[in-house]
């Protein structure tokens, strides 16, 4: 028989994007403000792996990563996001989306994204709100799957991930997961 244990604490990730550089800084400060101090923020990168977006933001679309130091636990994730959809529509026009928020979490095992859309390898959690298995950490390194989005796949994000996995690690040596 398996004993149920509490899993340990994830490091709380997020992609936000916008053709609009000044929305994502102000993405940046509020989730900063409701999930604690980031400890890593890229550089403004640019979006191009996908038209997906096109129609609905536009061209010249910005990305910038951010993780941050405080973890959570892996069951918070659901609220994470309705909170950063939340946050999307107060920084929308009517009817116009204007940044888009991917909230995450890394493990030592994977890298989950949350998601309202529903598909084969994403379980549902609660509140409309999917967990998408984006990669998985075996080997010493991130493993790719069949459905990763080509954005995660690339060698600058693996590599990136790699590093924000190690800082995650640390934390957990360090008892920074103890609630």
């Amino acid at each position: 028989m398996s004993v149920p244990q509490r899993p340990p604490d994830v490091k709380l990730f997020a992609s936000i994007f916008s053709a609009d550089a000044g929305l994502i800084e102000v993405a940046i400060r509020a989730m900063s403000e409701k999930y604690g101090m980031a400890d890593y923020i890229s550089a403004p990168l640019a979006f191009s792996y996908t038209g997906y977006y096109k129609r609905e933001f536009g061209e010249g679309l910005l990305r910038r990563f951010l993780s941050f130091e405080r973890l959570i636990g892996a069951e918070e994730l659901p609220d994470v996001k309705l909170w950063t959809n939340a946050l999307e529509a107060d920084l929308a026009t009517p009817g116009i989306r204007r940044v888009n928020i991917d909230p995450g979490y890394l493990s030592a095992a994977h890298l989950i994204l949350a998601t309202g859309k529903g598909y084969a390898h994403r379980p549902y959690l609660r509140d409309g709100i999917y967990a998408d298995l984006t990669l998985i950490y075996q080997k010493g390194g991130f493993t790719i799957l069949p459905w990763t989005y080509p954005d995660y796949a690339a060698a600058e994000t693996i590599g990136m991930l790699s590093r924000i996995r190690e800082k995650h690690l640390v934390q957990l040596r360090e008892g920074a997961g103890k609630r």
